[in-house]
């Protein structure tokens, strides 16, 4: 076939859309950021001589599905236009505009599917800005992919499973893990018994990962506020409010999120239109129940990048968005996916959020003085400020104070920054709007979007 296929993303979405075109004949182009597939879950060791480790150790009880991913992209990858390293940061109308080995480059494409995951949430809070601090997917990955830890002794703040997780893999490792502080009550795991039953299976990781820490005797503490991260020149401790009193947690690290936040700004680039999910309390791309963008046609969009289901979800929704892929070129098939899997993967996810959500309420009690935009150094104050003045959509507060402007482009400060506003005037965090996005998405050098890069 003539048509021009281009998939963003190499994790479990990817890889299995991939899978899928070859073998019905196309041979997809595949763009990722990494030196390597697997995505952050299946995040595969660099090829650095005599760096080894063991696939359990890496992956834990997800070992044989990080293997068998790996596997199938080895059998496929002589049919891929396979481009490693390669970061898009541009979407202009049929062609994505790249950089890869220091290199521009525009690719054409006719239909485009988009499996560009997910990244850390986060509230800040005092000091977080200090050396020594990390996002939890940050400390993942220097402890999977680097072989090290992000300090002697971490504290584990934030919500989520992947706070459980993180914390389990450094504790074995034999990392020292201080405290695993979460902003979620310890009822809320049994708010919604019927959707953790969905995945059963997954629910009960969860717990092993929990038991296990508890039997380490690491303090598992649920319902904190957090105060402030200690230090001068870097991580000296963590204060936290516990029941109303304050407690310190000393040590040199702290690895903090809420929970994942889809990366989406590519797809607002390729045309998709926005809802706003109150599941996952942020907005995500509008799709039909078979990945297609709603309002876009030719666009698709697999995994979390989607909305967040977790590996295994996104693996079907990439087989998933193949196939309507395949149907509307006229192909086909003889099943479109397991989308009564998918349902329980749904049915599970809002069982999560609501056991584990976004800790919104901590925008209100942000100080003044504390950093939301470590690029631009724009704080909670200048926010509010923004709103006194009348100021009540993002984008408008984002023009006045050039929160987001940075190098990140909003994507750490912007959730919180809507919640900042949102707190301050009173309103759900939907009502003020997201922030646009604009390209580049990721930071290039300058002669990138110049066109001028050799």
């Amino acid at each position: 076939m003539n048509t021009r296929v281009a998939i963003v993303g190499g994790g479990p979405a990817g890889i299995r859309a991939a899978e899928r075109l070859v073998e019905h004949g196309l041979s997809p182009i595949l763009l990722d950021e990494a030196p390597r597939i697997g995505g952050r879950i299946y995040q595969q060791l660099p090829e650095v001589r005599g760096f080894r480790r063991d696939g359990k150790a890496l992956y834990g009880f997800e070992a044989g599905k990080a293997e068998d991913l790996h596997a199938a992209f080895a059998r496929i990858q002589p049919q891929l236009d396979y481009r490693p390293g390669t970061t898009v940061f541009d979407i202009a109308s049929d062609r994505l505009i790249t950089l890869g080995d220091g290199r521009r480059e525009e690719i054409a494409y006719d239909r485009l599917i988009l499996a560009t995951g997910a990244m850390d949430r986060i509230m800040p809070l005092p000091g977080w800005t200090l050396p020594g601090v990390f996002a939890l997917g940050g400390a993942q990955i220097a402890l999977k992919h680097q072989g090290c830890a992000i300090g002697h002794s971490v504290v584990f703040l934030g919500s989520g499973p992947l706070l459980y997780l993180a914390a389990y893999q450094y504790a074995k490792a034999g990392v020292n893990v201080a405290a695993v502080l979460t902003t979620a009550p310890w009822l809320g795991l049994g708010a919604n018994l019927l959707g953790m039953a969905a995945q059963a299976k997954t629910a009960a990781k969860g717990a092993y990962y929990v038991a296990k820490l508890l039997s380490w005797r690491i303090p598992v503490i649920g319902s904190v506020r957090p105060a402030r991260i200690m230090g001068r020149d870097s991580v000296e401790g963590l204060e936290v409010l516990v029941d109303g009193r304050l407690r310190q947690f000393d040590c040199d690290a702290v690895a903090l999120g809420y929970g994942l936040k889809s990366e989406s700004q590519l797809a607002e680039l390729a045309g998709a239109q926005f809802v706003f999910d109150r599941a996952q309390n942020q907005w995500l791309p509008e799709i039909d129940d078979h990945g297609r963008a709603v309002g876009r046609d030719g666009l698709y969009l697999a995994g979390d990048g989607a909305g967040i289901q977790g590996a295994d979800a996104a693996e079907l929704r990439g087989r998933i968005a193949a196939g309507a892929l395949l149907q509307d070129l006229g192909i086909a098939l003889k099943d479109a996916g397991d989308f009564g899997t998918l349902k329980r993967w749904h049915r599970f996810r809002v069982a999560l959020e609501q056991a584990m959500p976004f800790p919104s309420h901590l925008a209100a009690d942000l100080p003044d003085a504390s950093i939301l935009c470590r690029c631009e150094n724009i704080t909670a104050g200048e926010v509010r400020a923004a709103a006194d003045q009348g100021l009540r959509e993002i984008n408008r507060v984002k023009a006045a104070t050039r929160l987001g402007m940075g190098r990140c482009q909003g994507r750490i400060c912007g959730i919180a920054g809507a919640e900042v506003l949102a707190a301050k005037l009173g309103v759900s965090v939907d009502s003020v709007g997201r922030l646009r996005a604009q390209p580049p998405v990721k930071p290039v050098p300058i002669e990138a979007l110049a066109g001028d890069a050799p």
